[in-house]
């Protein structure tokens, strides 16, 4: 008796199914110590660009309105636990259809572009994407976009981010410039929320 082939493949699939025995844990699932609230850190930052900080208290500055126009803004969440580090950004009304580069910086915004000082890096002298949070985002037709990263370490209380930077151009990944991305045009302060 001759058994039509999808059958065949039916019954094959079932029969591996049915002798793969339990299902596997999950890969990179947390022990329970990491499900812990102890020693969760989470920081924050959102707002309107402005031209300076002075009397608004939102810590989100522009540097540059043709890249960053009125009325452009971002929100930051980075929530730390265990092993763990997650970062989110949502911008809105940047330029349309144009790619940005995002990252987390030391210091926190001021009045000049390069008062927010260099890159955060988890790991010191490492410039890549494992050590630094890097957050590039390619805006849709209305100038919104969003961005995750996500890094197997947490954050070190002692040796917080300062801030987002957006910049002018994408993340440079490879070469002598790995790292860059041209000018900063603007910065959201962050702050510890827990």
């Amino acid at each position: 008796m001759r058994v039509p082939a999808f059958l065949l493949i039916l019954l094959t699939a079932a029969g591996a199914g049915g002798c793969a025995g339990p299902p596997a844990p999950l890969q990179n699932a947390p022990a329970p110590a990491e499900r812990s609230s102890d020693g969760a850190i989470t920081l924050s930052g959102g707002g309107e660009f402005t031209a300076s900080d002075t009397g608004t208290g939102t810590g989100a500055i522009a540097y540059d309105r043709r890249l960053a126009p009125k009325g452009s803004q971002a929100s930051l969440t980075t929530e730390s636990t265990g092993n763990k580090t997650r970062t989110s950004l949502v911008v809105e009304g940047l330029l349309p259809r144009r790619h940005y580069g995002a990252h987390l910086h030391a210091k926190a915004c001021g009045k000049k572009p390069d008062d927010s000082g260099p890159h955060y890096q988890h790991h010191a002298g490492q410039i890549n994407p494992d050590s630094e949070v890097w957050l590039d985002v390619t805006t849709n037709d209305d100038g919104a976009g969003r961005s995750t990263a996500r890094h197997d370490w947490a954050l070190d209380p002692a040796k917080l981010p300062g801030s987002l930077v957006i910049h002018a151009q994408p993340t440079k990944t490879s070469g002598p410039q790995v790292g860059t991305a041209g000018a900063r045009i603007a910065c959201l302060t962050l702050k510890k929320s827990s």
